[in-house]
């Protein structure tokens, strides 16, 4: 936390006892992670199933750490409360409220793009004030409170990626801080099997355009029609962006080079610009239109959104597009899957020059009853457009869908094998699955035999 509260007063906002010094002042971030604190740093300590944070209360002082919020005493000066979370959750919503006069917030929600339409939009208000944005993707009940507690008095521009697994977890977010801005991206299949329908993940999302602060603007995917119906939900001022021709920023004139980024123009109130990202795939044209209208929304000028968005990166494992040794090109796309983004990657994957394209697929969770469809529809999908389809782990539907395309692995390790034994000059493989599957090992594995420069992207 970077606005400066005591200990005392850290217990006073939560309704908490203090046990300790209640006049040490906690200065900086806080952390679920005690290795990750800084001095003057809050650690915040859960009981789990397995850990107790408490335990590493010590190591959280070791880094730094000056105060702890947890539900019992420890070594450090600390505030004991019956609900951490929920304390948690209360600190960053006071401290976001004492900022609230200098600060607007952006929060942004879809099924997919979500972190890369966040970095998109970071860079976008970056370049006009102090910008405080989600680290990767911490976008549920403990990652908002945390990223809202990363702001201070410098911060002009609060940016909060909002996820959800079931209705009325958005609303929830949105009672911690109204946003200024909302964006919402899309409504896929992400989370299905909890959520039930589409319907529902609909639901979901439009929480974000009926949470806005008074006056505050929805900023919706005019080619979406689940999305530009949320117009309904609010009374403020809505901006679409996308290819259709009426949308208020319009994407136009959309191509992709020979390594899948895409080239388009922006268009908005008679001003038009030319993008060209330095990312894969032509999804991304989409959600780099939703940065600049959210951008147009707090008075960022379309010309000055265009040149951040040629500049920008991404957060890891989102599509980074990396030439190995020996001439096979690495599309790492492992962060997480769901049936849309998983075609997008599959189309990303087509788009680039290769002697074989490669998919390596696994496991897309949380699909419900319509899961071995989907993953069924998803091996199929990959079959008309890649060389191969490699499946690893649980996802035989998969392999099903893609026919005699495929072939299948029982783990991670057998992929590293196969891929060994297999990939040669001129492969281009994507890698990509639910986060659970850590398939970013396989990557690894993959860079580790080929690589020339761990940290080159490919021009």
């Amino acid at each position: 936390m970077t606005l400066p509260l005591t200990v005392g007063e850290i217990a006073a906002v939560v309704d908490g006892s203090t046990v300790g010094d209640p006049a040490v002042v906690v200065s900086a971030p806080a952390v679920l992670d005690g290795r990750q604190a800084r001095p003057g740093g809050l650690f915040v300590a859960f009981v789990g199933d397995r850990v107790d944070g408490h335990d590493y209360s010590d190591q959280a002082g070791r880094a730094g750490a000056v105060a702890v919020l947890g539900s019992r005493p420890t070594a450090l000066p600390t505030v004991v409360v019956a609900d951490t979370e929920a304390a948690l959750q209360r600190l960053a919503a006071h401290v976001v409220g004492r900022l609230r006069g200098g600060l607007t917030v952006a929060a942004l929600t879809g099924s997919q793009g979500k972190t890369s339409t966040k970095d998109l939009l970071a860079a976008v208000l970056s370049g006009s004030a102090p910008t405080t944005a989600t680290i990767g993707s911490l976008n549920n009940e403990l990652g908002v409170p945390l990223t809202m507690l990363r702001a201070d008095a410098s911060t002009r521009y609060l940016v909060l990626e909002l996820g959800a697994r079931r209705v009325g977890d958005i609303a929830h977010l949105t009672d911690l801080v109204a946003p200024d801005v909302g964006v919402v991206l899309n409504v896929g299949q992400a989370h299905l099997g909890g959520f039930g329908s589409r319907a529902a993940i609909a639901r979901a999302k439009g929480e974000l355009v009926q949470g806005l602060a008074p006056r505050g603007t929805a900023v919706l995917n005019a080619d979406d029609p689940r999305v530009i119906a949320m117009r309904a939900l609010t009374d403020g001022a809505v901006l679409t962006f996308g290819r259709a021709d009426h949308a208020d920023v319009r994407i136009a004139d959309l191509v992709l080079d020979r390594l899948g980024r895409p080239s388009f123009r922006l268009s908005a109130d008679g001003t038009s610009v030319p993008v060209t990202l330095p990312l894969v795939g032509a999804h991304q044209a989409h959600n780099a239109a939703a940065a600049a209208a959210a951008g147009l929304a707090v008075g960022v000028p379309l010309v000055e959104a265009a040149a951040a968005l040629s500049t920008a990166t991404v957060s890891k494992w989102r599509l980074e597009l990396r030439d190995l040794g020996g001439g096979v090109t690495l599309l790492n796309d492992s962060f997480n899957s769901n049936p849309d983004s998983a075609r997008a990657a599959v189309d990303a994957l087509a788009t680039l020059d290769g002697r074989r394209r490669i998919a390596v697929l696994g496991e897309m969770l949380e699909l419900g009853a319509d899961s071995d469809t989907e993953h069924r529809a998803v091996g199929a999908y990959a079959a008309a457009r890649a060389d191969l389809v490699v499946t690893v782990g649980n996802s035989r539907p998969i392999a099903d869908g893609a026919g005699p395309q495929a072939v299948r692995l029982a783990d991670n390790a057998a992929a590293i094998d196969w891929l060994r034994r297999t990939v040669t000059a001129g492969d281009v493989v994507l890698i990509k699955a639910s986060r659970e599957a850590h398939l970013e090992e396989v990557a690894a594995a993959l860079e580790q035999d080929h690589v020339v420069d761990r940290d080159a992207v490919r021009p």
